[in-house]
């Protein structure tokens, strides 16, 4: 079995902010078939997140890219 991980910041942000419990993420993880499947797409299609949270995983993870990459 192959696992796929996600960055602390990431995790964090998907507990602190969206209220995702381990158990969410580990099942989008799980579901996770290659790496290059996205985690926010994986936890909307298992009704894991709503459409307004599933943006503000976008929003979040684009601003962390303009951080890196000013």
């Amino acid at each position: 079995m192959e696992h796929h991980f996600i960055s602390k910041e990431f995790s964090q942000f998907l507990q602190q902010e969206l209220d995702l419990s381990r158990d969410d993420l580990a099942v989008a993880l799980n579901n996770q078939h290659q790496p290059s499947d996205p985690i926010p797409m994986l936890l909307w299609q298992y009704g894991l997140i709503t459409r307004g949270q599933l943006q503000r995983i976008w929003d979040w993870l684009d601003a962390q890219i303009q951080y890196q990459f000013p």
